[in-house]
């Protein structure tokens, strides 16, 4: 199920990397707020790319979908690289792919998520944005702590007593497969928006953006391209379904 915690009269701040998901989020805050700002992190990952990507989805976003348009805000991009070089990983050092003694894999950046929403609440403080929503999701995802819901209702909780806010962290994908993400992009742009998230979003951790699979730019071989490969698959088998967002107007 969609997550509806969020809050229609308020601004929306994305947390917005440029990927398959924040880009689907980007469009489903979109659809459900008046006004959307975007924010991305520099955190020293070796796929930079993504920051380039993020300007692409947002650009195309803007030409091909004029009501969305007019919604859409300004974008910041925060340097946070020193967090980067703190909580190394295989995403922000030159180490191999795999599954760690913790069982969980080398891509994992400790506090990452926790990190961004400290940051993204900071801005939103200062932007009078009351909604932050971000793709994580525990359904189809890597086992990474700081994507599962009630680690980000305790972060919604620390956020509003540290700053006496009243914001709302909304996840709308957190319930999905990633073949329900490709049906949730279907249903609120059509296939105009899935083309626009193949062509454009970036997933990839080895940043490679040479060879367009139907699915997108990627190595095909690292997990994130896994992961976004097989729901692709799915999502073709099921007959490429729209998934009509909760909510929606």
């Amino acid at each position: 199920m969609i997550d509806p915690n969020t809050q229609r009269g308020a601004g929306a701040l994305v947390l917005f990397s440029g990927g398959q998901d924040s880009s689907v989020c980007l469009a489903w805050a979109l659809a459900r707020h008046e006004r959307v700002e975007t924010v991305g992190f520099d955190y020293g990952q070796r796929h930079a790319v993504e920051l380039e990507a993020r300007l692409g989805v947002r650009a195309r976003l803007a030409a091909e979908f004029p009501a969305w348009a007019a919604r859409l805000g300004e974008d910041h991009v925060l340097d946070i690289s020193s967090f980067g070089a703190v909580a190394a990983s295989a995403l922000t050092a030159d180490r191999a792919i795999e599954m760690t003694e913790k069982g969980l894999p080398s891509t994992f950046v400790p506090g990452r998520n926790l990190a961004f929403f400290v940051y993204a609440a900071a801005l939103a403080d200062r932007r009078g944005l009351k909604a932050l929503v971000g793709g994580m999701c525990e359904t189809d995802f890597s086992g990474y702590p700081d994507c599962r819901r009630d680690t980000l209702d305790a972060m919604q909780s620390a956020l509003n007593l540290g700053m006496a806010q009243d914001f709302a962290i909304a996840t709308p994908l957190m319930r999905l497969t990633k073949a329900d993400t490709w049906s949730l992009a279907k249903g609120l742009g059509g296939e105009a928006l899935v083309r626009l998230i193949v062509e454009e979003s970036h997933t990839c951790y080895l940043g490679d953006r040479t060879t367009l699979r139907p699915w997108g730019y990627g190595c095909g071989t690292c997990p994130a391209c896994e992961l976004r490969g097989r729901g692709w698959e799915a999502w073709v088998a099921q007959g490429r379904p729209a998934l009509r967002p909760e909510g929606a107007p």
